[in-house]
């Protein structure tokens, strides 16, 4: 069990990534939902929070895929499939749209 001095160091932990805000197409497949894209909102080394039509349930696994363009890559757009956990869910999104937040736990360059 977890003791309350454990928690401060996750909770530091998750914030110690850096955060790029980044609108980027992604195609998202969801366990128990609808397969769809999607567009991020920020992306960082260890996660990504995306704008869905719909809701995905917190704890489902996801996969999904985005392509870096050549401003970030500095050479030519990568595709890039990520393997992940939904961990936060938010209803307050512009246009309608639901933020899903979600760790990354693999990723593969696509050719």
């Amino acid at each position: 069990m977890a003791d309350e001095h454990d928690t401060e160091q996750d909770n530091e932990e998750k914030r110690s990534t850096r955060r790029f805000p980044l609108r980027l197409p992604l195609s998202v497949n969801a366990e128990n939902a609808a397969a769809g894209s999607a567009e991020t909102r920020d992306v960082s080394a260890r996660g990504v929070c995306f704008f869905v039509d719909s809701a995905i349930a917190t704890g489902s696994g996801i996969d999904f895929t985005l392509t870096l363009p050549p401003e970030i890559t500095l050479t030519e757009s990568i595709r890039v499939r990520c393997r992940g956990k939904v961990v936060r869910v938010q209803d307050e999104a512009p246009k309608g749209k639901v933020a899903v937040a979600a760790v990354i736990e693999e990723y593969e360059f696509l050719p």
